[in-house]
């Protein structure tokens, strides 16, 4: 919070010996005290300097501190206003404290008491600022996790800049590892919601009838171990946001509940007859097809269009391989400070592999590879060796001659050695119709070494 020795107070006021006591007051409590006899005076000085304090008489030579106070909050709206005057009455109090004074106070005034005013709108001022810098770090924290400068991912980043000041329902679409529950607390943290609950319930780890006393709550005796009411999470995120993760694994028969709950924005408790309303924000996400689902009958189609009002689709990382290096270096540092080893680099034959990688698993197999690495890693670098237990599935593109062959060969262990050639050489004869010679020429190889290879692996033509 602003400490007092860098506080700065203005005090405006027509008679010298006035702004001289507040100063004599104000200064030796850590105040930095300027002084202006008039509202143009006051109003040149804070075109260079944002007060946070100005302490101002009503009645100014050239205008009213009622005005000078409009004309602060204008220009510096965090500046707190303290209105001195001897000719006070309840209106024009009633009136300065609407127009955003902080207080109002009457000549002769005493000393203490001006002290103890200023003290407490500086504090005022500091805790609103600290309070909005809070919520701005906190939010950018959940912008920062979500990690990406590739155009797929600018995409994403001005979907959540859209739709997270609304209170629509979002649908968040993508492959298992993707990072959609960052995407969530993204939108949660950068809503009006941001100091409600964020409420987390995954739909595929629960039993149907688990999933709606979680979600509904019940009342006690509803059912067999119901001893005691019970809150439900819709409930628990009155006023903030309820992430279903895995939607898809929703049952029919709660499919149909939550539609109610999100068209008559009610809900009613297991075992309870009378309904609640509830003022709860939807976020939903699955890997699954649900279109597809709907077609299938296993998703009701109307409650598909209600949770499809917003959809934000994140990306695989096969589709945004140019984030990779930012995302390995970001894991990096997480884990390095985390596992205490002193890992600062990752060499550019090591990104190279990382980079060429196929990422089934998105950036969760990234991170848990990165992770693994460190914990591998004999120095301060990241190498090719180190990620020996790379094997050819995570392998993007199969090498289709011998020197890409070679070249892959430089980066892998034994283990994955044996795996690249057996996958090389069965590629190639499919290629050529399982004909040994052309294969060969086609890979650059003598007919003798590449048969070789055919009987080293014991490779035969499907029959």
């Amino acid at each position: 919070m602003q400490s007092k020795n860098k506080a700065r107070v203005l005090i405006v006021d027509d008679e010298e010996i006035v702004r001289a006591s507040c100063r004599k007051l104000l200064q030796p409590h850590g105040y930095r005290v300027s002084e202006a006899e008039n509202a143009g005076s006051a109003l040149k000085l804070m075109e260079t300097t944002c007060f946070d304090l100005v302490l101002s008489d009503l009645k100014l030579p050239d205008a009213s501190g009622i005005e000078l106070l409009k004309d602060i909050k204008e220009a510096c709206p965090n500046t707190e206003v303290i209105l001195v005057t001897g000719y006070g009455t309840v209106s024009t109090a009633v009136e300065a404290m609407k127009l955003g004074a902080y207080d109002y106070v009457e000549k002769p005034f005493r000393p203490e008491e001006l002290v103890s005013l200023a003290g407490r709108a500086i504090e005022r001022k500091s805790l609103r600022e600290e309070n909005i810098r809070l919520k701005k770090e906190l939010s950018a924290q959940y912008i920062k996790n979500i990690v990406g400068t590739s155009k797929a991912m600018e995409k994403v980043f001005r979907l959540i800049g859209t739709v997270a000041p609304t209170v629509s329902t979002v649908l968040i679409t993508g492959e298992s590892g993707t990072g959609k529950e960052l995407v969530a607390r993204a939108v949660h943290y950068n809503s009006p919601r941001r100091d409600r609950p964020f409420v987390v319930i995954d739909c595929g780890t629960l039993a149907g009838e688990l999933i709606e006393s979680e979600l509904f709550g019940h009342k006690r005796g509803s059912f067999t171990g119901a001893v005691t009411d019970k809150k439900g999470l819709i409930e628990e995120a009155e006023g903030g946001t309820l992430f279903l993760d895995e939607i898809g694994n929703l049952p029919l028969p709660l499919q149909s509940k939550l539609l109610r709950v999100l068209q008559e924005k009610e809900y009613r408790p297991v075992g309870d007859k009378k309904p609640s309303k509830v003022d709860t924000r939807f976020i939903t996400a699955t890997n699954k097809d649900l279109p597809a689902m709907v077609k299938a009958g296993t998703f009701r189609e109307d409650l598909f269009y209600r949770l499809d009002i917003f959809p934000i689709h994140v990306p695989p990382l096969r589709e945004r391989r140019e984030d990779i290096p930012l995302l390995a270096y970001h894991f990096l540092k997480k884990y390095s400070d985390e596992l205490g080893k002193e890992i600062k680099s990752i060499s550019a034959e090591a990104m190279r592999i990382l980079s060429s990688c196929r990422w089934p698993g998105n950036i969760r197999e990234l991170e848990n590879t990165i992770q693994r690495a460190i914990l591998l890693a004999d120095n301060a670098t990241i190498k090719p060796e180190t990620l020996g237990f790379l094997t050819l599935s995570h392998t993007e593109q199969i090498p289709r001659n011998i020197e890409e062959l070679k070249e892959i060969k430089k980066d892998l262990r034994e283990k994955s050695i044996e795996e690249v050639e057996k996958v090389f050489t069965a590629e190639a004869l499919k290629r050529n119709e399982w004909n040994i010679s052309r294969a060969a020429s086609d890979v650059g190889m003598q007919r003798s070494n590449f048969h070789a290879l055919i009987k080293k692996h014991g490779i035969s033509r499907p029959k």
